[in-house]
Parts: structure tokens; C-alpha cells; sequence
């Protein structure tokens, strides 16, 4: 359940993040008020998270995740581009998390 709570507390940062990029510079109310909304619901459900979760990990996983996906959504929706560079150090964020989560008797929720 701990780790649900810190998916969608990811889920919520990149919404927020996607929609602060799409406020542009908070000069459209709409998307402004998504971002405060969803970094607010963010931050509540990784408070709830780290109940359970040691902080470091928690945080490695949440910033981890929101970089991957922020990137991905900036490709796709923005048509931000990566380069090789890019997309490497992504890959080698994603292996991090899964060896923390696969590997590590730290990430073990309380």
C-alpha cells in the first residue's frame, strides 16, 4: 500500500509539472490552478508514504519517476527532444529505482 501511495503521489508531481509547463509562467489561470492543486495532493500523499517508507528511498523513487515521466510528457506533448546523452542517464535512473526496490532491505515499507 505504501508504495501505491508513492505512485500516485508521482502521478500528481507530474501532472503538476506538466501543468506548470502549460500555465506558462502562471499567466493562464487554468492550468496555474492545476499545478498548485496537484503539488499540493503530491506532497500529501508522499507525507502519507513516508510513514512507511525511509525517507531517502521514498524521495529516490518520487523525483526519480517525475524526471522519467516529465521527460517522456515534454516528448510527447511538447516535442521537447532527448538526445542519447539524455535518455541514457534516464535508463540509468530507472535502474536505480528497480535496484532499490528489487534489491535493497531498505526499501521495505515499516
Amino acid at each position: 500500500m505504501p508504495y501505491l501511495i508513492l505512485f500516485l503521489a508521482v502521478a500528481f508531481e507530474t501532472i503538476g509539472t506538466t501543468a506548470l509547463q502549460a500555465s506558462q509562467q502562471f499567466s493562464r489561470p487554468g492550468p496555474s490552478a492545476v499545478v498548485v492543486v496537484a503539488y499540493a495532493v503530491s506532497f500529501v500523499l508522499l507525507g502519507w508514504a513516508l510513514k512507511f517508507l525511509p525517507v531517502g528511498i521514498a524521495y529516490a523513487i518520487w523525483s526519480g519517476l517525475g524526471i522519467v515521466l516529465i521527460a517522456l510528457i515534454g516528448l510527447v506533448v511538447f516535442g521537447q527532444r532527448l538526445d542519447l546523452p539524455a535518455v541514457l542517464g534516464m535508463a540509468m535512473i530507472l535502474g536505480g529505482i528497480l535496484v532499490i526496490h528489487l534489491f535493497s532491505g531498505t526499501a521495505a515499507a515499516r
